[in-house]
């Protein structure tokens, strides 16, 4: 499934209509949820048929389309679902209850196949719902042409702080081809620096919230300084979400060209992360965050994002993307195995056993990377094809500090 996006551009009028559509849907999202906590084994079925009663209950309600009211419901309960799932997996920490959409959260409308029309030229789109927004242009980089009409699932309008903006859910698959490079490389995400791979490359840390807070707390300053409620406040507060748009879109390019470039130069990359049976190491980026003194740091480096746009890129260019166990990669010595304990502020590795020297990071790195070797190497035969974007839990269930101490006096290099 492919998403193109394109800004919306229309009338002061329109974008009036515009809000009044997503008020609307999230009015829907928000019954539905009522819905499903004030009746027990309600299902998402049901709340499909509590649409039809919001219809006819509100008679502004039947101007957003039937099926953008079912889109609505099915956000309710991916929600709902979301929440059982984590019960189910018993997740640690709050299991995200799901809560009332708000005015100051990203808003949207999703429409099906049904509520709009695009022209044959794609250049504009009309939407004939009962709330008669008219046509509106499209300016985009994205070529539509390339796709038919019915490949077209889901379109939905978004809101930002600088505008409308409209997607299209076009259905296709994306492959692409990757030139074997015979090069493999695990990497090691920090604060330092964004990454550094096993064979001693390091990319800077962008630092972009670092970069605009002088501009963000300017721009605060003037939302405090103005009156509630009026005009001028709206005004400041608009320019202070550009602000933090412009953030957002910077950290989130950089994470995708980054993710691009590193999947295109290898043909396996192995990442660290913690695995559902040690989540105990509270490794977690969310547990991690939980540092008040690096807090802003860790979620000004993205690694989520940059994961994410990772597995990604590797199941487009089929290359294996390995996340595996995190648990003394920074400590053992990636030449001889023996552990080197040393604290956070040591940035280099010296191995009192072997001699062995090199940066924290890369020694990391070189670890992670041997983790995801040796996973490979542990698989039975026949089953040893990864498909990118799989995870390999290389701990071992109940093994206690005393037993791998043992198993790595049996073995050092393991």
């Amino acid at each position: 499934m492919l998403v193109f996006e394109a800004k919306l551009r229309g009338t002061d009028e329109q974008y009036a209509i515009l809000d009044e559509m997503i008020r609307t849907a999230r009015f829907v999202r928000n019954s539905c949820l009522r819905y499903w906590m004030d009746n027990k084994g309600v299902n998402k079925y049901d709340l499909n048929k509590y649409c039809r009663v919001l219809r006819e209950q509100f008679e502004w309600c039947k101007k957003l389309s039937a099926q953008a009211c079912q889109a609505s419901a099915e956000r309710a309960w991916s929600a709902i679902a979301r929440f059982f799932d984590n019960c189910k997996k018993k997740v640690p920490g709050k299991k995200g209850f799901p809560k009332f959409r708000k005015h100051q959260t990203p808003s949207s409308v999703e429409y099906k196949v049904d509520g709009w029309v695009l022209s044959d030229d794609r250049l504009t789109i009309t939407f004939r719902d009962g709330f008669k927004a008219g046509t509106f242009k499209m300016w985009g980089t994205r070529d539509l042409h390339f796709y038919q009409k019915e490949q077209i699932k889901r379109v939905r309008v978004v809101r930002r702080a600088d505008g409308y903006y409209v997607q299209f859910s076009i259905k296709q698959e994306r492959n692409e081809y990757h030139e074997p490079t015979n090069r493999m490389v695990g990497i090691d995400v920090g604060l330092n620096h964004f990454y550094t791979s096993s064979e001693g490359n390091k990319v800077e840390n962008p630092r972009f919230l670092r970069k605009a807070e002088k501009a963000l707390k300017k721009a605060q300053k003037r939302v405090s300084r103005r009156k509630k409620d009026s005009k001028n406040r709206l005004k400041a507060i608009k320019r202070l979400g550009r602000t933090h748009l412009k953030v957002s879109r910077r950290r989130k390019d950089f994470a995708v060209k980054t993710a691009r470039a590193l999947v295109q130069s290898a043909d396996l990359v192995a990442i660290v992360d913690a695995p559902a049976a040690c989540r105990r190491l509270d490794l977690k980026v969310r547990n991690m965050v939980k540092n008040h003194h690096l807090a802003k740091s860790i979620s000004d480096a993205s690694w989520t994002l940059f994961r994410q746009w990772l597995e990604y890129f590797g199941k487009v260019f089929d290359v294996p993307v390995i996340a595996v166990a995190p648990h003394y990669t920074s400590q053992d010595c990636s030449n001889c195995g023996h552990e080197v304990k040393k604290a956070l502020s040591t940035r280099t590795h010296k191995c009192p056993y072997c001699g062995y020297l090199d940066d924290r990071d890369t020694n990391a790195a070189i670890n992670i990377l041997m983790k995801a070797l040796q996973g490979l190497a542990q698989l039975p035969r026949g089953t040893r094809k990864v498909t990118p974007g799989d995870e390999m839990t290389l701990c071992l269930d109940g093994e206690t500090q005393k037993s791998k101490v043992a198993r790595r006096a049996r073995n050092p290099r393991q």
